[in-house]
């Protein structure tokens, strides 16, 4: 594949017609070659896929249901015709605009217009092509095709029938314009060839002077007031849209923006619940507005006009669902909250702009959508492109003609167990260790492993740009945006990057992302943060931002209000804006040099970020959530398209800019897989044979472990398994390769943490291991060991830490492996101090002892029938050949009294892996003659271990340190050891050199 596929992916001047594009192949994957005419309407999403996906394997994106698969692809066949209409009809245009003058067919206001967008060289940024051919289309369908023939009129035919359909009573039309590409404008020209034809052709019911432009939340309609000719900042004026001498006529253009919101009927009585349910019961008494009521309140400015436009921006909210054929059934949790909530909000937008047809008249309803796709609780299959849709210009022309930011997403790491990249999906790996909802307690630094290194993976890419941005003089920071799913999580991932304060405690900790921190080296809050908490769903709504919310942002909206006093002077101003209004400004000026937001390098947000943000500086996306639906995919990246640069270079191209994202797993092609079912195995009840009780083994239930580690002279000794390996398999990816389908890739890793200071390092590892092992209970920590504990974990630094894979020293201050560390350095002490600090186990006060005779139980798992003179249970679960082969090897020993697989038994052993307490559950146990007869025998604890990874480590080091030295001092119980056995093909010969060994006076040991 050429060199020119990934340095050059611009193709296409944004402002000409496109003339070649990248060819992909059947699976939507570039071949390198071009292919010199214009892309044909195919609904291609471009996304590389994954590099080391295997076919046929794991999980797939979509529902694995039958009837879910031949409902997408008769989905997928409507796609393949509602293509070809908006081919045809794009083709129709291209013919109509290469025409003369003389025989457009319109009138000559909208002439007038057509030359001026296409032909006058504007002052500043002129309209794209996409954007011109958007208004172009519905020209062609509402001032030239009615006057053609059959052919051109079987198009309004089409739009009819399927308005009749899905919008009963409306005149839609669908416009797709990739994120990015200008819908603001094609709005504004709409509304400019709208209003100028009114005015000069009054008796006309073609145009209209009344404009109801709807949005999904306040932000896109506080961004909208530039549609307003009034405007200090109107595009008719300030991007010469409209000739000079045009600009009076548009004055008598009456524009209504609102959100969909302000259509709910509000209460018109005070009236507490019960009240209301009280008058309900006994009267008539209606305690809602009017249908005219409700338009008087929303649109006062277009009552009594005969015909209104409506523009619907991000028009996918807007919907008639369809009854009867939902797939909500099949929906639970987050994801039947979401249809719910979609089906909800599009009701109440349809069910206004219905209202306003039937009142006041609607001419027109033109959809402005990236996406115009039927959502989740729609009734129709999820992703169906409405098909009222007559033009398209996808994402991959955007990028074609370099409108758009490159999106780059991870095609491989160097984790060599993930089928597909980590980072791609990484809630996968994390979702079942998030919290569900907000619960007092939450330690910000026990975040999981794999999202902390996708953090600094991506920030450590993040700080390269950011320094680029500062050497080229930009005069804003570029921004990373954190898109989670719920207040509970975006305020840990919030605390851990920005800095937080713990509860009683006066000194913050500094937040994790140096750049992002709101703390200076001095402990002190900055006057202007750089990362912001906002939920996007609450500030959409206008309503009051929710208690909890609220508290949680209260610094951050302090240090607004105080930052708009310092550079106004007026007090009062700061003190009348809501909260929500402070933090709504915040997001709407991040990436504009001067303003609240302006400043601004990371915003981490509840729910999706706000659509219609046109933040321009987004160079970075995490997402911590779970993405049901490729949809909500694209919409989030769109948040991070649009371009910070619109100047073309010397071949008249934009140079190309790029977007890198982790944790949104796009995968538009995977379909879903049908299960055959399998027909039920063999249930065998495994049980303890009375007749047996000979070979009964008892064993101590053991709680927890008491241990006075020693205060002087402190020593370790450490042994193999003191040794801590960081791998791509535990951290997480220590190299991820980004690329779009098109352009230049990169590798984004975690290089930048080697900046850590060795003695700063060593300085949080010894402060962790004081907290957390020498301090009793609330009492502060041993404050003098310090030095010698530092000189322990630099020892255990220099030996037993191993970073393989790129992974980084400074990786081990993770929450989970500086734990990890602590536990095996306090090991190697209390081991090397164990004969004057003995380990006391202490016993299960309610259940002390456990027994081979409580085993009853039924499984249909693989068992091994066992020998009645040696084991007291008929049957032995096998998880794998090596137990087989251990059960025989045993049998067969003469050594072997009695033996009992530890399933079912009741065999744990308590030990801490990371952070977390965790029980080891042993695979079998022995009672073996040992040389000091059958009255004494040895209880030998056995593990059959193949690949052996740091929890066995943990798991080994517990019972050698803590469980063995416990039980053997109680005596109760009689002798106890432990042997491992790692090799399948040598279990006989290891077992019977152990035993010989045992018999010698040697220890178990691994073998």
């Amino acid at each position: 594949m050429s060199g020119r596929f990934f340095e050059c992916p611009i193709l296409n001047s944004p402002y000409d017609r496109p003339q070649r594009h990248w060819q992909l192949d059947e699976r939507g994957q570039p071949t390198g070659r071009i292919t010199a005419f214009r892309r044909k309407v195919d609904f291609v999403t471009p996304i590389p896929k994954p590099k080391k996906r295997k076919g046929g394997k794991g999980k797939q994106f979509g529902l694995a249901l039958e009837a879910e698969e031949a409902r997408r692809l008769a989905s997928k066949g409507q796609q393949y015709a509602l293509a070809q209409i908006i081919n045809d009809i794009r083709g129709q245009v291209a013919r109509w605009r290469e025409l003369p003058e003389a025989e457009w067919r319109v009138t000559p206001e909208t002439a007038r217009l057509l030359r001026h967008w296409r032909q006058h060289r504007l002052t500043g940024l002129r309209p794209f092509f996409c954007q011109v051919e958007a208004v172009e289309t519905v020209i062609w369908l509402t001032e030239v095709a009615p006057s053609l023939g059959n052919i051109e009129k079987a198009f309004l035919k089409h739009l009819e029938a399927a308005n009749k359909e899905a919008n009963p009573g409306l005149s839609r039309l669908a416009l797709k314009l990739a994120t990015g590409a200008g819908k603001t404008t094609v709005m504004a020209m709409l509304i400019a060839w709208q209003t100028i034809n009114a005015q000069r052709h009054p008796g006309s019911r073609r145009f209209t002077r009344g404009f109801l432009v709807v949005t999904p939340g306040i932000t896109i309609r506080d961004r909208l007031r530039v549609l307003k000719p009034n405007d200090l900042d109107s595009y008719y004026r300030k991007r010469e849209l409209v000739p000079a001498d045009m600009l009076a006529d548009l004055k008598r253009a009456r524009i209504v923006i609102v959100n969909f919101h302000t259509f709910k009927r509000r209460e018109t009585m005070a009236l507490s619940k019960g009240g209301r349910d009280l008058l309900r019961g006994r009267s008539k008494l209606n305690t809602q507005e009017s249908e005219g009521q409700m338009l008087r309140r929303v649109m006062p400015e277009l009552m009594g006009m005969k015909n209104v436009m409506a523009l619907n921006d991000e028009a996918h909210h807007c919907y008639r669902e369809k009854a009867g054929e939902g797939d909500e059934d099949d929906l639970t949790g987050d994801d039947r909250r979401e249809a719910e909530e979609n089906r909800e909000a599009a009701r109440l937008w349809i069910s206004g702009l219905e209202t306003v047809g039937h009142k006041l008249g609607l001419v027109r309803v033109v959809d402005l959508s990236a996406t115009p796709f039927f959502l989740r609780g729609s009734g129709y299959a999820e992703g169906t492109l409405f098909p009222w849709t007559a033009s398209d210009f996808s994402l991959m022309d955007a990028i074609e003609c370099g409108i758009v930011k490159l999106p780059r997403v991870p095609v491989a790491d160097n984790d060599p167990g993930a089928e597909i990249p980590k980072f791609r999906n990484l809630w996968d790996h994390i979702g079942k260790k998030m919290p569900k909802k907000a619960v007092t307690g939450l330690d910000p630094e026990q975040l999981p492993t794999p999202l902390l290194t996708a953090l600094d993976a991506l920030y450590g890419h993040y700080e390269r740009v950011f320094e680029q941005w500062q050497q080229a003089g930009i005069d804003v920071p570029p921004c990373f945006i954190v898109v989670c799913n719920n207040t509970a999580t975006s305020k840990l991932l919030f605390d851990y990057i920005a800095g937080f304060t713990r509860p009683g405690a006066t000194t913050p900790v500094p937040g994790h992302l140096a750049l992002f921190r709101n703390w200076d080296e001095a402990g002190n809050r900055l006057g202007r943060p750089r990362t912001v908490l906002i939920d996007s769903r609450q500030l959409e709504s206008g309503e009051a931002l929710d208690k909890n919310f609220r508290a949680l942002a209260a610094g951050e909206i302090e240090r607004f209000r105080r930052e708009i006093v310092a550079r106004t002077g007026d007090r009062h101003q700061a003190e009348n804006l809501s909260d929500q209004d402070l933090l709504r400004e915040v997001l709407n000026t991040v990436g504009k040099a001067g303003r609240l937001g302006g400043e601004t390098r990371c915003v981490v947000s509840v729910s999706m970020l706000t659509e219609g943000w046109d933040a321009n500086t987004v160079t970075h996306i995490l997402g911590v959530r779970a993405f049901g639906t490729q949809l909500l995919c694209e919409q989030v990246v769109g948040r991070a398209l649009r371009r910070h640069s619109y100047d073309l270079n010397p071949d008249g191209l934009f140079d190309a800019e790029y977007a890198d994202v982790f944790g949104i797993p796009f995968d538009f092609t995977a379909r879903p897989v049908a299960v055959a079912p399998k027909p039920p195995r063999k249930v065998v009840q495994v049980k303890a044979v009375p007749e047996r009780s000979a070979c009964e083994i008892r064993f101590p239930r053991i709680a927890g472990y008491r241990v006075e580690l020693p205060e002087e002279r402190l020593e370790a000794d450490f042994g193999d398994d003191s040794t801590l390996e960081l791998t791509p398999e535990m951290v997480g990816p220590a190299v991820t390769r980004n690329e779009p389908i098109v352009g230049e890739g990169v590798d984004l890793t975690v290089e930048h943490l080697d900046r850590m200071r060795r003695a700063t390092l060593l300085f949080h590892l010894t402060k962790r291991l004081l907290e957390t092992k020498w301090r009793d209970g609330d009492e502060a920590p041993k404050c003098h060991l310090f030095g010698q504990l530092k000189a322990i974990a630099g020892q255990w630094l220099d030996r037993y830490l191993a970073c393989k894979g790129g992974t980084r020293e400074a990786q081990v201050l993770y929450r989970t492996f500086a734990d990890m560390a602590c536990e095996r350095i306090a090991s190697a002490i209390v081991a090397r101090h164990a004969g004057e600090h003995p380990v006391t186990a202490v016993l299960d006060p309610y259940n002390p002892e456990g027994s081979t005779a409580h085993v009853h139980f039924a499984t249909s798992k693989t068992t091994w029938r066992t020998h009645p003179a040696r084991c007291h249970i008929d049957h032995v679960v096998c998880d794998s050949g090596w137990e087989e082969e251990f059960c025989r090897v045993a049998e067969a020993h003469p050594a072997v009294l009695a033996y009992a697989k530890n399933e079912g038994l009741g065999l744990e052993i308590p030990y801490r892996h990371g952070s977390e307490p965790h029980i080891y559950l042993p695979d079998f146990i022995l009672l073996l003659d040992d040389g000091a007869g059958a009255g004494d025998p040895l209880h030998l604890i056995v593990e059959i271990k193949g690949k052996r990874r740091e929890s066995d480590k943990d798991k080994k080091m517990a019972v050698e340190t803590y469980w063995l030295p416990g039980v053997n001092r109680l005596a109760r119980f009689g002798r106890w050891d432990f042997a491992e056995f790692r090799d399948v093909h040598e279990i006989e010969a290891d077992f019977a050199a152990l035993v010989a060994g045992l018999r010698g006076g040697s220890a178990g040991n691994s073998v």
